[in-house]
């Protein structure tokens, strides 16, 4: 019951009230009436009704529920929460007068407890502070910040995509202060949700089977909470099922996230540029994983020059993952950089024992990660948003760069002569 997703508030109902007695109604009406809300959402019921009907329908943004009736109030609250969407202010009103009941109702979410019999003017103050929330700080800074989609793709398997999604998602979520969204595409195995040790639930693949269902408060339902700042849409859709689906759900899915979050991550599998070439259309940046490799070398040399005739307004980041500190390699830098005709943007070295230790932790490795490892991560986020400031607004940049610097050192390279490129 809490707000995550406050933007989306506006698409609910108002206001909503279920009590028990006709007393009760007859108070709230003329004060519903006073704030622009129906008085035809008082209903009768108390507790019971509101778990009923919410359970089939939308929650209101305002949400009073009387709590009379009820024998375990708390307990009661918590079925409650079960079939509330987040961002519902929930004020409840009761008769029991205990300051243990008042203090665990609050910790569970509630909004205010009114102990029965309150006062008009009680509950005139109680909706002003609701609606004063409704309308407050956290939605109008969440609309100054530009939306902003960057898609990872890994040039081939196994090569680290996936693990540089979620701790880039991480980082534009708890280092630049944006609300993100995770959306992992890999519809049977994705480990966008097991990688921050998480249930994945089954939102993706409803979207997928039910496209038309998707909006707002779908998004809100089927994202799975990581923290305060990150969501996640993973699947792990059995394998005996193949999904089959036109691509409609992943533009709608993108669509919906661009108004309920203020980032964007797609773990992008490359299959899924063949079959929906419109995947990476809307996004900022593309963000290429490779190794050095032959193989690998030969598929980003592929990768990018689809990404130039498929999206090219999409901005690309060339990164080198898990690369040995040793002289142990495929292919050198220098090679693989002349092979693909540009510069590899950022290398993550290779740390097996830190990529376990996340790994056990259930953490992105950029939320463990230390030192040398810490910073090509610090240095993609800061490189996401710079390319997507170029199109609108300033970004502010996460811990390890300013804007100016990561912009001046990408030019830099641009401009290096590919025989001085180490």
């Amino acid at each position: 019951m809490n707000a995550p997703f406050q933007a989306r508030a506006g698409l609910r109902e108002p206001f909503t009230a279920f009590v028990c007695d006709e007393e009760t109604a007859d108070m709230l009406r003329p004060v519903a009436v006073e704030h622009g809300w129906s008085p035809d959402k008082v209903n009768k019921g108390g507790l019971r009704n509101a778990v009923q009907s919410l359970s089939v329908s939308a929650s209101p943004n305002v949400l009073f529920v009387d709590l009379s009736e009820s024998a375990d109030p708390l307990n009661d609250i918590n079925s409650l929460a079960e079939v509330c969407e987040p961002g519902t202010i929930v004020i409840a009103a009761g008769q029991v007068n205990d300051v243990r009941l008042y203090r665990d109702l609050t910790a569970s979410g509630i909004h205010d407890y009114l102990l029965k019999p309150f006062t008009v003017d009680q509950l005139r103050e109680t909706f002003a502070q609701a609606q004063s929330i409704l309308s407050g700080p956290r939605g109008e800074a969440q609309a100054e910040k530009p939306h902003v989609m960057s898609a990872v793709i890994g040039v081939r398997g196994g090569v680290g995509a996936s693990t540089i999604a979620t701790s880039l998602a991480w980082m534009l979520g708890e280092k630049a202060n944006r609300s993100t969204a995770l959306l992992d595409l890999d519809i049977h195995f994705g480990t966008g949700a097991l990688a921050l040790d998480l249930e994945p639930g089954r939102g993706l693949t409803d979207a997928i089977e039910n496209p038309s269902r998707i909006d707002g408060l779908f998004i809100e339902r089927a994202m799975v909470r990581a923290n305060e700042k990150l969501s996640v849409l993973s699947a792990e859709a059995p394998i005996s099922q193949p999904m089959i689906t036109d691509g409609t759900a992943f533009f709608q899915l993108q669509e919906e996230m661009k108004n309920a979050f203020e980032s964007t991550v797609i773990d992008t599998p490359r299959h899924m540029l063949i079959q929906y070439p419109h995947m990476v259309h809307d996004a900022h940046v593309a963000v290429v994983v490779s190794e050095l490799t032959l193989a690998a070398t030969r598929d980003t040399i592929r990768l990018l020059a689809w990404l130039k005739s498929n999206a090219p307004q999409t901005k690309v980041i060339v990164a080198a993952n898990a690369v040995p500190s040793g002289g142990a390699l495929e292919i050198s830098r220098k090679d693989f950089e002349q092979s693909i005709e540009r510069d590899v943007d950022i290398v993550f070295p290779a740390d097996p024992k830190a990529a376990a230790q996340a790994a056990k932790l259930g953490k992105p490795l950029a939320e463990i990660a230390t030192g040398k490892l810490a910073q090509p991560f610090a240095k993609l986020s800061n490189m996401v948003l710079s390319h997507a400031s170029e199109d609108g607004a300033e970004m502010p940049t996460t811990e390890g760069g300013s804007k100016a610097s990561i912009m001046d050192g990408l030019k830099n390279m641009l401009q290096k002569p590919k025989a001085e490129a180490a």
